[in-house]
């Protein structure tokens, strides 16, 4: 709870959407409301999906109505049962669309260096019930893309990515969404590019292509049911929002690019905060991402969340406690006796801070002060 003077009278919060044009969308929505088609593949749905293609340079996208059903239809539709390996330090519904679709997640440890799933690890891991590799690209950071890959191809397993932070990014000089099998992005509204909600499976592959246009309307192939399917299609209003944002996209990673700079600037001399990342700038640099070592900063990681809660700053314990620890999955794992050493270590000193373009540099510098001046006044009294 805030305090009765917080350094902010409004909460500062980790993912305030960011609008775009409004009135280019406020017009949109006048014209799909005016068309009367509001959702089944609408003309909105299409130019979405027609404007990332462009984007990424991928062959197809089908946008869905969130991201993990996403990842949902591509395990479907790629028929992916026994083990997939997957790392532990993500959102959980990287995890749960596996679990969700009768696969078996087994966890691994990720690079310190990236925080991503460590190739490595995920070798000693592959064992006959393995069907393929779940890679996430954290931060806007890729994945080691490569030597996945080449992991794939050797042990001939199928290989996928979630890919929720990673719009707009690339890897010498492909875009994210050309890598593995299939790669899911999210457009849900705490994403620098959103559309309220929802989020787009792309590909390269033409029959995977269509088969994942089939799942997501109920099976259907010209009128009429032809395989298993469900309802996962994206309204015309989102893809309508999704459009509009997209228009905006190099605004608002410019603005998350100034943000980073300006919090590396405003963290430079505190003891033991450490913004992680400063190659994000040639990406979305959508999170900033701090690390906190206690010992130096003479406070530990959520106190320190706590210390900014009090004053309207809505930092996020990102991925604590790991998704190897929440209960859905915590008993199989601590029965297997495997260790996550580099996963548990992130999960205790990691910290997101707001940005976006609601977070200014002046909003920044006031974070930075009041940081520096908090951990000053801790290593005087210790």
């Amino acid at each position: 709870m805030p305090g009765k003077n917080p350094l902010f009278s409004e909460p500062l919060h980790v993912g305030r959407p960011n609008l775009g044009d409004r009135t280019r969308l406020l017009s949109r929505f006048e014209d799909l409301l005016d068309r009367q088609w509001l959702t089944n593949d609408g003309p909105y749905l299409q130019a979405f999906e027609a404007a990332i293609t462009e984007c990424l340079g991928v062959r197809h996208c089908v946008v869905v109505c969130n991201a993990t059903i996403g990842l949902q239809l591509v395990i479907r539709a790629l028929n992916l049962q026994g083990e997939v390996i997957v790392p532990a330090f993500t959102f959980p519904a990287t995890v749960h669309a596996l679990a969700l679709e009768g696969a078996t997640p087994i966890f691994c440890d990720v690079d310190p260096n990236n925080h991503s799933l460590d190739p490595r690890e995920a070798e000693r891991l592959i064992t006959p019930q393995t069907s393929a590799i779940l890679g996430v690209h954290l931060w806007g950071n890729p994945c080691a893309v490569d030597a996945l890959d080449d992991l794939a191809k050797r042990r001939r397993l199928r290989l996928l990515y979630d890919a929720a932070h990673a719009f707009g990014c690339s890897h010498a000089g492909r875009m994210i969404g050309n890598f593995g099998d299939a790669e899911v992005f999210s457009f849900h509204a705490t994403k620098f590019l959103n559309s309220g909600e929802g989020g787009a499976i792309v590909t390269n592959d033409d029959v995977l292509a269509e088969r994942l246009r089939r799942l997501r309307s109920f099976g259907l192939h010209q009128g009429e049911v032809v395989q298993l399917g469900t309802n996962a299609k994206m309204t015309e209003f989102c893809a309508a929002m999704g459009l509009t944002s997209l228009e905006s996209r190099e605004l608002f990673i410019e603005r998350n690019r100034e943000n980073h700079a300006a919090y590396q600037s405003a963290l430079a001399e505190t003891s033991g905060i450490r913004v992680l990342f400063p190659e994000q700038n040639a990406g979305n640099a959508q999170y900033v991402v701090v690390e906190v070592d206690a010992q130096q900063a003479g406070i530990t990681r959520d106190d320190l969340c706590r210390a900014l809660h009090a004053e309207n700053v809505l930092a996020k314990r990102y991925f604590w406690p790991g998704c190897h620890r929440m209960p859905p999955y915590a008993r199989v794992f601590e029965a297997t006796g495997r260790r996550l050493p580099h996963t548990d270590r992130l999960c205790e000193r990691l910290l997101q801070f707001p940005t976006g373009c609601s977070v200014s540099h002046l909003d920044i510098a006031r974070i930075g002060n009041f940081l520096q001046g908090l951990v000053a006044r801790l290593r005087r009294a210790a």
